[in-house]
């Protein structure tokens, strides 16, 4: 959502959450969509912006990438696909 690597330092998650939230805050932006994704960028920086949250994140992306790894495989995938057309 971030547009970040996953060992991004905190000043990065700050940086790349400022930059997001500027271009889909509702107030600047007139698009239907820019409620629902502002709230999506700042839930990704609410979780990785605290470390308790950030690790609980990241041991649950692992996981899921060990339990079910063709699902997590399609979605990275859908996700892929999907910042590539836009």
């Amino acid at each position: 959502v971030l547009g970040i690597e996953s060992d991004a330092s905190l000043a990065e998650i700050k940086t790349a959450f400022r930059q997001k939230a500027s271009l889909f805050h509702p107030d600047k932006n007139a698009s239907q969509d820019a409620p629902e994704k502002f709230r999506e960028i700042k839930q990704a920086y609410d979780t990785l912006s605290v470390e308790a949250k950030r690790s609980a994140y990241d041991e649950n992306r692992r996981r899921n990438l060990l339990d079910n790894p063709i699902q997590t495989a399609r979605e990275i995938w859908k996700n892929y696909i999907e910042g590539v057309l836009q």
